[in-house]
């Protein structure tokens, strides 16, 4: 029976380039995989043809001599029908090539897994407003796992070492047959390892780790904000296997201040001023985050809400000498529990208010009322 043209096998130009043919090969590779057509014998062979085909034109020379001489160029010393193109080794070669990341690496992640990493770790650390201010050292207690001594990581007894595993030979995988298709995976005795222990280690059990609980200092740095995080490189769980330890990663919160309300780098403090104070003027003194005090200036007939702006006198910034900045908003306070006298000179006050117009704003507001319901 004549062997079919190797670019009408993948329905692709003969001028086609690798791309194109690649492309060509895997979806029909998809089409007829014997797994997506169990029992389907045609589908197989089919299989074995585009791959044959496959084999050949993805390889710049055997296209050469293939476009040269056809079926030809392979039949003498290199086999004629699928004689030329070993499954064993070809078709699972090609295979892999393609769809390798698709089935879990394919026979390039068969080799020995070797060390792996540890996991990393989260710790949740609370701090003040004033230590976010200032920088602050702090000291945490946590529990992950070491590498154990004893074996050094290795799971073995001292004095011994983990041995080549027998059902993998030492690759970390095996191939099982299903059909004429050869399945791999990951090695049940060793899981994936390679070798296998022996003579476990007494105080680690064979895992090359133990348990234990550690105190660490963690360095805070001026300026930081709720949610920031900082990294403690090789503090997380120890690896596999001798591999590098992960990560601890400590989350900052911030507690919330009872004077200061935050954004950013600006601080924000609303302050209560007499009503006496507000109207004729003068000084109040405000807190500051670094615990000093600072004066701030009250004109007079400052009304509530007004605000006042300390330059650099808000949170430090994070990597920087610069503060940001303290906005005080007045609260002009009314006064309560007056005695009699107080009653008086209100009352006097607000007589001499009404014949003097001392109160413009409300005077503004009553106009505009009486305005707009007038239109009415």
């Amino acid at each position: 029976m004549a062997k079919k043209d190797y670019y009408e096998l993948l329905g692709a130009a003969r001028g086609a380039s690798a791309d194109e043919l690649k492309k060509a090969y895997r979806k029909l590779a998809m089409q007829y995989h014997p797994d997506r057509n169990p029992g389907n014998h045609e589908a197989e062979h089919k299989f074995k043809e585009i791959n044959e085909a496959y084999d050949v034109l993805r390889d710049d020379q055997r296209r050469a001599a293939y476009d040269r001489f056809g079926h030809a160029a392979f039949e003498q010393g290199g086999g004629g029908g699928f004689g030329g193109f070993e499954f064993g080794a070809g078709f699972s070669d090609i295979f892999d090539e393609m769809f390798g990341e698709i089935l879990g690496g394919g026979r390039r992640q068969s080799a020995q897994q070797g060390a792996q990493r540890g996991a990393d770790l989260r710790y949740d650390l609370d701090i003040t407003l004033e230590e976010a201010f200032t920088g602050a050292t702090k000291r945490i207690d946590i529990v992950n796992s070491a590498t154990c001594d004893d074996c050094k990581g290795s799971g073995a007894a001292a004095g011994t070492s983990p041995v080549e595993c027998g059902m993998c030979k030492g690759h970390g995988r095996v191939r099982a047959q299903q059909g004429f298709f050869t399945v791999e995976r990951t090695c049940p005795t060793c899981q994936g390892a390679g070798r296998v222990i022996q003579n476990p280690c007494k105080k680690c059990g064979g895992l090359g780790r133990v348990r234990q609980q550690r105190t660490l200092d963690v360095e805070i740095p001026a300026g930081v904000e709720d949610g920031m995080r900082i990294r403690l490189a090789g503090e997380g769980e120890a690896g596999a296997r001798g591999g590098h330890a992960g990560d601890l990663y400590v989350i900052l919160g911030v507690a919330q201040h009872p004077v200061f309300q935050r954004d950013g780098a600006n601080l924000y403090c609303r302050v209560p001023v007499a009503m006496t104070v507000a109207a004729l003027g003068g000084t109040i003194e405000v807190p500051v985050i670094d615990g000093e005090t600072a004066e701030v200036k009250i004109d007079q007939g400052t009304q509530s809400g007004h605000r006042a702006r300390l330059r650099h006198k808000g949170m430090s910034v994070l990597r920087s000498n610069n503060r940001g900045d303290l906005y005080v908003e007045i609260a002009v306070e009314t006064p309560v529990h007056m005695t009699k006298r107080q009653k008086e000179l209100l009352a006097e006050f607000a007589a001499e208010a009404d014949a003097h117009k001392t109160h413009p704003e409300s005077e503004s507001f009553l106009s505009r009322v009486k305005e707009a319901l007038g239109k009415r």
